[in-house]
């Protein structure tokens, strides 16, 4: 007979097998992995090198210019017209900067101030050597990530681009060949000293530049209280019909005064077309001066506008045409320039990287009312940027 304890744990085992089969076929639990760690931020920190070189030969066939015995010549001469050093980096990724020394015009002692006669003569080892000079030299801090937007936006303090000049640039890509329209008559400078911010606009539509600036521009220092205001708005009409995608209207404006009371005003209007076969633009531009802030001074007003295009082949030549019309005042008459050439751009892989040289010619001519020769020069220049 089987005892009552062996009974009992008959059952027990009978009782129990249900719930052990459903115990086994229940899926094992995965186990949950513990949260990866939150990587600490990259080192965004970074600094580049890169350099741009433009340098030519130039013959200038009229006016011509008396040699050493007074013969009349066609001056000729090589020459380096602009050498840029550019440093550029990032201290995180909210904060860069910009440092570019540039080579300015030969060196020629000056006797100013010193209280010699104004005929008399001096000269150092330096003369005619070319000097180099700070042409950017500035902080960025990039608002995208500050403010939460999703267009490019920043704010610079420091020596830094104009709002105008250096953006028009990236759209006449000839500067190599010698300034804009509005830069080549002395109304605007390229840089100056002082703070500014940029922000896109939203879907494409463009972008806006506002600076307070010193407005004697960066090769003078400043010597007074006067502060330029300018301001630039760039609209892109059609960012989505591809066709027109690379039409764009753009409106500056430069309220300043070199005294109080005085004034120093442009307002520049430009259309521009970019396209893999073209870009083309039209400038025109006001002007107002006024020296003193006095009762009795006088305002000089100029006006005039400009036309370029450039159309391109597929294997890397492209031709410039621009014809630049600009009175000083509104008494003297007009000058007027015509540059005509062929380039040929080296390929390249990418942006900013750039290669190019440029056959054209150069001539100018005035009214009478503004008595001076015409002008007449054949080029050959060269681009090298990296």
């Amino acid at each position: 007979m089987t005892s009552p304890v062996c009974r009992l744990g008959v059952l027990l085992l009978v009782l129990a097998a249900p719930a052990l089969r459903a115990e086994d076929t229940q899926p094992t639990a995965t186990p949950t992995p513990a949260p990866a760690p939150t990587p600490a931020p990259a080192d965004r920190a970074a600094i580049q090198l890169g350099v741009t070189i433009f340098t030519d030969f130039t013959e200038q066939a009229a006016p011509k210019v008396s040699d050493a015995d007074g013969n009349l010549v066609s001056k000729g001469e090589f020459e380096v017209r602009r050498a840029y050093v550019n440093v550029t980096g990032k201290v995180s990724d909210r904060v860069a900067f910009r440092i570019t020394p540039d080579v300015a015009s030969r060196l020629a002692t000056s006797l100013a101030g010193t209280g010699l006669p104004t005929d008399a003569k001096a000269a150092t080892n330096l003369d005619g050597s070319l000097v180099v000079r700070l042409k950017y030299g500035y902080a960025q801090i990039g608002l995208e990530r500050i403010l939460g937007w999703t267009q490019a936006s920043w704010v610079r303090i420091g020596q830094q681009q104009t709002p105008y000049l250096d953006f028009m640039e990236g759209i006449y890509r000839y500067r190599f060949q010698g300034t804009t329209f509005v830069e080549r008559q002395g109304l605007l400078s390229s840089a100056d000293v002082g703070l500014s911010a940029r922000s896109e606009l939203p879907g494409g539509y463009g972008d806006v530049h506002l600076g307070w600036f010193n407005g004697d521009t960066y090769t003078k220092a400043e010597v007074n209280d006067q502060k330029a205001l300018q301001l630039r708005a760039s609209v892109r009409p059609l960012p989505r019909q591809r066709t027109l995608l690379g039409l764009r209207l753009h409106a500056f404006y430069d309220h300043d005064s070199p005294v109080e009371g005085g004034s120093r005003q442009r307002f520049v209007s430009s259309l521009t077309f970019e396209h893999p076969r073209l870009n083309a633009g039209v400038d025109y531009v006001r002007a107002e001066d006024r020296a003193s802030g006095r009762p009795t001074a006088a305002s000089v007003r100029a006006r005039g506008w400009s036309l370029w295009l450039t159309p391109r082949a597929s294997c890397g030549l492209e031709a410039l045409f621009r014809y630049d019309h600009y009175e000083p005042s509104q008494t003297s008459g007009a000058s007027k320039r015509t540059i005509a050439g062929l380039a040929y751009w080296f390929p390249v892989q990418k942006a900013p990287r750039a290669a190019a040289l440029l056959a054209d010619y150069d001539g100018i001519t005035f009214d009478a009312g503004l008595s001076k020769p015409a002008e007449r020069r054949w080029e050959l220049k060269a681009l090298v940027n990296f």
